[in-house]
């Protein structure tokens, strides 16, 4: 997860609209989870290609998911999140869409969904994602060496739970 923003509430929120993801927003999607994690997080290696990273957001996280973008008021898309079940799977924004209250907004919509419990698996080197993550109530559960992840970068589970 490459959030890093304060939530500043108001900052552009008339010009930025959330919908629910279509196939059509597969390149989109792609392009700004690629921009993303190579912005926020350089040191990890990258596993898979544009072409691979392109066909699983296509066939497994689009349908697979519950996901929803934002986009701006020329339809260009900002930031994406999905949910699994009661797990936040990802949440990416543009690098140039940081610090305007996108990825609050996002997150605001992925707890309507799911609005007694999220956990997230965040890498533990993403300090400006965990950061965002704990000032919006998830608190860190289990620390992990990075065996359960493909990039083998140690990594943290977050949890919130209503009520907290």
């Amino acid at each position: 997860m490459a959030v890093n923003e304060p939530a500043e509430q108001g900052q552009d929120r008339g010009a930025v609209r959330l919908r629910g993801a279509t196939a059509e927003d597969a390149q989109a999607v792609t392009e700004v989870f690629l921009a993303s994690r190579a912005a926020a997080m350089p040191y990890l290696p990258r596993v898979h290609s544009d072409e691979d990273t392109l066909a699983w957001i296509t066939h497994v996280v689009l349908p697979d998911s519950t996901v929803w973008v934002a986009e701006d008021e020329h339809g260009e898309l900002l930031g994406f999140a999905s949910l699994e079940g009661t797990e936040l799977d990802h949440l990416y924004l543009r690098p140039d869409a940081l610090r305007r209250g996108i990825g609050s907004r996002l997150l605001e919509l992925v707890r309507g969904a799911s609005p007694s419990e999220l956990t997230l698996h965040v890498f533990q080197r993403n300090t400006g994602a965990r950061a965002f993550y704990e000032r919006h109530g998830f608190v860190a559960v289990d620390f992990n060496d990075g065996s359960r992840n493909e990039e083998k970068e140690p990594d943290a589970t977050y949890r919130w739970t209503a009520g907290d």
